[in-house]
Parts: C-alpha cells; structure tokens; sequence
C-alpha cells in the first residue's frame, strides 16, 4: 500500500487542486493511504475532513518580511514546524510528498528530503510563491498550470480541476442551465463574476451596460457577490444573483466570460473552451495579469486593466465583441486547443513517476 502526503492549504488555491488529486488518488486505489497536511488556520482545517481525508498539523509559520520579533524567532519556529512533518512521515510511513504551496509545503519539502522521502511540486499560479521556489529546487517532479512558469524543472500539467467542471457537457445541460437561472437557452448569454465576495470594477461597469448588452441580443448573468449592494432590475434577460453555487451551470450557460483571473478560474475557463475577457485583480504582485497571459497570447481571451473597466470600455470593447461572431469563434478554438481537463492525472503521473525513480 502506497501512502501519500499531500501538503498545502491556507487559500482555495491551493486547497482545490489537493483535494482534486486526493481524490483521484483514492478513486484509483482505493486501498491508498492519502494523508493531507496543513495548519490549523488554513482554510484546509475545514475543507478537508468534510472531503473525508484525515489531516495532519504543522504549525503556521510565516516567512518574515521584514527585520522584527517574528523574524528573530523565525529559524527555531521553522525547525521545529520540520520536525513535526518528519515525525508524520516516520508514523505514517510516508512513500512521497505531493506540495501545491502555502505555510504546510515549505517545511513538508525539507522534512521529506531528510528523511530521503520524494517530493513532487505542484505550482497553480504563473508567478511561483516561495514555498514552491524552494521545494522545486531538489524535487523529483515538478508540474505548472502555466506555460511561461518560471519554475526549475517545471513542466506543464494543467490545474488539477473540480470533477463537475472537468465532466460538464455543456450542450448537454444548457436547457437546465436556462431553467435554473431564468433564462432562455436559445439566447447567448454572458457570464459576469468576481469571485464570493464580487468585485466593484465589475459590478459597476455590468450594471450600467445590462441595456446595452440586452440591446445586442445577448443574456447578462450577472454574479455580483455576497457583499454587492447592487440593486436587481428585474427585467427579462439580466439575471443577478449574489452568490451562486452551481458554476458548472453557469458554464454551460455561458457563451463568453468577463471575470478576474484568478488560477482555478483562467484553467476551468479554459478547460472548457470559453473565450473569455479577463480583469486581473490590481491587488497583489501581478499574479492575475500573469495567470491570463498564457489564454491572451494563445488568442482564447483578452485583458482590461481593472482601472480601464469603465461604462465606457464595455460599450467599445465587449459590446462589439458580441457583434463579432467571427472574432468569438476564434477566441473558442483557441481556448479548446489549450485548455487542459487532465491536469488531476497529470500531477497523478508524476507521482507515480518520483515514486519508481
């Protein structure tokens, strides 16, 4: 019997793509040990044992910024948040260490390498977080969702995604979809989100152009976030909702997207061959503009800054955009010729690959 360690957590984004290769770990071997590691304020500290994965803790321990207290008690918190990964790898009897990032991976990867254990590196995003940067440095294996990840030893496997995205036929379920949402099924329509909490460039910019995109013809489904005060108009063809939990039919009604560019987000639109406007998140180091990059220069989408999303700029560049059956249709084949729904047995084959090197 194999035992795998997958570390990670703190984000969705890094949750999701554990629990996505967990899960086809156990669905192929149901006699597999699959262990998860994480810290006790991540977000995995829930997600997980509701997936019904048994989660081992590692103390949280920052990467210090900056010359303080926490920077000067930072070596013996990281010690010892070592230590306690290689005492779970010695009890459990750990055969590889899968990391996607986040406070559990960085301590995991030098815990495995001492204890002579191999170590596979998942990274979600284009722009690498620290974690990774040094797991990959002596890893067995090492997969980007991303092309242009500047990563060592990276090769490109794609994000490991949700079964209902990687499964979804949407021609299949797109009268389903209509029904669901209030709208009708024979009308192309337009996906508008920015992520649970929403986002304000959007909602504003959407909010004052629903007229205009009604006027082309076209349906607005319009997720505005929990947090929105954004008041429904209540006209036929401009469905608003908070919050929606069934994407995978918002997909499959969907016949282009304007959204922010977080990693899960660029790889399930692209997976499903949607062409796409994407508005990176401003906040950060840029790793939104970097996540999208790959999509535009493949042609599958294109990118507005967040501070150039006006009223205005819907009305000159996305309203034509609908006009443009053409433009769309090569946009969609772009998508479909470098989206990936295989990222799950993607990373799946490089542990198998680390594990009989």
């Amino acid at each position: 019997m194999t035992t795998y360690l997958l570390a990670g957590g703190g984000t969705a984004g890094h949750v999701n793509p554990l629990l996505a290769v967990a899960d086809g770990l156990r669905a192929r071997d149901a006699d597999a040990e699959v262990l998860v590691l994480g810290t006790r304020e991540g977000l995995e500290a829930r997600l997980v044992p509701e997936r019904g994965y048994e989660l081992l803790f590692v103390d949280k321990v920052p990467f210090p910024r900056r010359p303080n207290r926490d920077a000067a008690a930072f070596p013996a918190r990281f010690r010892r948040a070592i230590l306690q990964v290689r005492a779970h790898i010695r009890e459990r009897g750990v055969d590889v260490v899968v990391g996607f990032g986040g406070y559990a991976a960085a301590p995991a990867y030098i815990a495995a390498r001492r204890e002579g254990v191999p170590v596979v590196v998942h990274e979600a995003n284009a722009k690498p977080g620290l974690a990774n940067v040094l797991g990959a440095r002596r890893a067995a294996a090492v997969g980007v969702a991303f092309e242009g990840t500047r990563l060592r030893g990276g090769e490109v496997v794609g994000m490991p995604l949700r079964r209902e995205i990687v499964d979804l036929d949407r021609a299949a379920i797109r009268e389903e979809a209509a029904a669901f949402f209030g709208l009708e099924a024979a009308r192309p329509t337009v996906l508008v989100f920015g992520g649970s909490l929403g986002a304000r460039r959007l909602n504003d910019a959407f909010g004052g152009a629903w007229r205009d995109i009604l006027g082309a013809g076209w349906q607005l489904l319009h997720v505005t976030g929990e947090r929105s005060e954004h008041s429904d108009p209540e006209v036929e063809g401009y469905a608003l909702h908070r919050y929606i939990d069934r994407m995978d039919l918002a997909f499959a009604l969907a016949d282009l997207v304007v959204s922010r560019s977080g990693a899960a987000t660029v790889s399930e639109i692209s997976a499903l061959g949607l062409p796409a406007v994407y508005v990176p998140y401003a906040v950060g180091n840029g790793e939104q503009s970097l996540n999208a990059a790959s999509a535009v220069r493949a042609g599958a989408a294109r990118l507005i800054p967040d501070a150039d999303l006006t009223l205005e700029r819907v009305r000159e560049e996305i309203i034509p955009l609908l006009e443009d059956d053409a433009a769309r249709e090569q946009m969609r084949a772009a998508a479909a010729s470098t989206g990936i729904r295989t990222g799950t047995e993607n990373v799946i084959a490089l542990i198998d690959r680390a594990l009989a090197g």
